[in-house]
Formats: C-alpha cells, sequence, structure tokens
C-alpha cells in the first residue's frame, strides 16, 4: 500500500484535525503518501483529492473543525454514486481510505469495504452514540463546552431567582444532554430516550423552588419529545416560581479547541487506523475498548446503537433532589 486518502464526512467535531493530523503523519512515516478528500463523499464523488505531507498538518492539532471541511451527501447513499465514489478512488491510484466520522459516514465507509475496497473507520461526533466506542472523537470538548456555559448561566441565575432551560446537542442520543446535567447539577435533564410530560418538568423546578434554592437549571436535548420553547410556554401557564430564561447553546458545542483528552485519542485513533490499513485489515472502525484502542468490523457497529448505561439516569435523578 504506497498511497491512502483521509475524508471527514457529516458533522465536524472538535478533535477531526488531531486525527488528520496522525495519519498523515505515520503514514507518511511509513513511506505512504496521503491526500485528502474533501467536503467528505462530496468531494469524493467529485474528484477533490488533495496531497497531505507533514507540512500541511503543521499547526492544526489544536484547531477545531476539520481543514478537509466536511458534507453529508446524499447521492453517496445509492448504489450509483458508491459506485461512482470507487472509481474516483481507482482514478487517484489510492490504495485504501480512512473515514473520520459518524453512523451515517461509517455507512458509507462499510459500502465501499464491501465493493472490495480497502477502508477503515474513525469515530468523530459529538453525540456519543456510536456502538463499539467508549467514546467518539470530539465528545468530550463539546461537553466542557455546555459546562462551561451552565456554570456561567448559572451565576447570572442565582443573582435574579431564575430557572434556565438549556438546550443541548442530541436529535437521537441525550448523553451530552444527561452528562452535563449530571456534572453541571442540573435539577433536572430531558432526553430523547427518557421522554418526560411538561407536567413532570414544572413540577421538578417548583420541587427546587420549595426546597429553598434560589435558582434553577434544566438541561433539554433537542431531540427530546417537548421542545425548549414548548417548555418554556407551558411554564408561563404553570408558574414554578422562578423566573424563566432559554438558553439554546447551538452549534457552539461543535466549535472550540479539542481538549487533551479529544487531542490524544484522535491521534492515537489516527496512528491505529492507518497501522490497520498498512496490515491488510479492511471493513473495521477503531474504537477505545477501556485504555486500548481496537478494531470493531463496520457491520456490527452500523447495526446497532450505543445506549446510555442505565445507572446515569438513575445517578442524575438522585443528584438533582
Amino acid at each position: 500500500m504506497r498511497r491512502i486518502a483521509v475524508m471527514t464526512s457529516g458533522g465536524d467535531a472538535p478533535g477531526m484535525n488531531a486525527a488528520i493530523r496522525a495519519v498523515v503523519r505515520s503514514a507518511n512515516a511509513k513511506d505512504v503518501e496521503v491526500y485528502g478528500i474533501r467536503r467528505g463523499y462530496t468531494g469524493l464523488l467529485s474528484g477533490d483529492f488533495e496531497r497531505l505531507t507533514n507540512r500541511e498538518v503543521s499547526g492544526i492539532l489544536q484547531r477545531g473543525g476539520t481543514i478537509l471541511q466536511t458534507a453529508r451527501n446524499a447521492e453517496f447513499k445509492t448504489e450509483k454514486g458508491q459506485k461512482r465514489g470507487l472509481r474516483r478512488l481507482n482514478e487517484q491510484g489510492i490504495d485504501g481510505l480512512v473515514v473520520i466520522g459518524g453512523d451515517g459516514s461509517l455507512t458509507g465507509a462499510l459500502a465501499l469495504h464491501e465493493m472490495g475496497f480497502p477502508v477503515v473507520g474513525i469515530p468523530g461526533s459529538i453525540d456519543n452514540d456510536i456502538w463499539g466506542t467508549n467514546m467518539s472523537i470530539g465528545v468530550d470538548t463539546a461537553l466542557n463546552t455546555i459546562l462551561d456555559a451552565i456554570d456561567k448561566l448559572r451565576d447570572t441565575a442565582s443573582s435574579h431567582e431564575r430557572a434556565f432551560l438549556i438546550e443541548a446537542m442530541g436529535r437521537n442520543s441525550g448523553y451530552l444532554t444527561l452528562m452535563s446535567g449530571i456534572l453541571g447539577g442540573a435539577e433536572i435533564v430531558v432526553t430523547p430516550e427518557r421522554p418526560i410530560e411538561l407536567e413532570e418538568i414544572a413540577q421538578a423546578l417548583d420541587d427546587a423552588y420549595m426546597r429553598g434554592k434560589s435558582h434553577a437549571i434544566a438541561v433539554i436535548a433537542e431531540g427530546a419529545k417537548h421542545k425548549i420553547n414548548e417548555v418554556a410556554a407551558y411554564l408561563e401557564t404553570h408558574p414554578c416560581g422562578f423566573e424563566v430564561r432559554v438558553t439554546i447553546l447551538g452549534h457552539v458545542q461543535r466549535g472550540g479547541s479539542p481538549t487533551a483528552f479529544d487531542r490524544l485519542l484522535a491521534t492515537r485513533m489516527g496512528v491505529h487506523a492507518v497501522d490497520e490499513l498498512l496490515a491488510g485489515r479492511s471493513g473495521v472502525m477503531v474504537g477505545l475498548d477501556g485504555r486500548s484502542i481496537t478494531p470493531v468490523p463496520l457491520a456490527e457497529v452500523i447495526s446497532q446503537k450505543r445506549e446510555i448505561t442505565e445507572s446515569y439516569f438513575e445517578m442524575a435523578q438522585i443528584l438533582s433532589r
């Protein structure tokens, strides 16, 4: 294997650049050329390849986002699009591919593998919903971003005896919501996995007020049964004792310099992905298992969903009282 390519696909996550850097430098150290594919599968289909040397990835370790840019692409989900992508790889003389991204990106990687092309996946998603890895690249940074916001909002909430409703990312997974709620001391967390009625949310905030608390925090996932503005509207007609304010964190959760944990995780995964390709192993994702980076079959990864440990839900309920 003399020439490989690397791409980032789907939603961006802090630490993707660290993974790109690790792929490039570890491959170059073994005399393997690396090409970056810009804008994920969109760039693959259009043939947007560029040579990456150690110089091109210098100074990106601490940067959020992805220097290769990213996109979501519907065409590659079709057999015609996948064959076109394979043709582009062959035209460029690419011998193997590293795909960094979430479930959709890894599904595309599996399709290429099943067509006979060597490919290894790296989990990059702030949702932490990818099966086969304890943590995905970007999760730790996003969680710290949310916690920083909660801490600052708590300062102003306590000054005005307010309850803040804070929306965290997660359409289908409540990992960020649950963890930030536990670590940020929220009075209630609302996730897609555990639907909670409006009455229960109001009651939790009212209970906090009746216990003499000067303020309250509710963290609500964007994919929760009742959206944050719906909750706010309900609380206007069903007072909970506190003046209520809404904060939607939005895409700030995707940005920012990656934490030390994410830099290390991304670096280790990038190095291991190259090792897997050069060892002739394909159709796998490199995942974090305990303290070790291990290969997991992509077919298993995309056929299952990582569930949140039950004990964390129990912990959140106990600690919020």
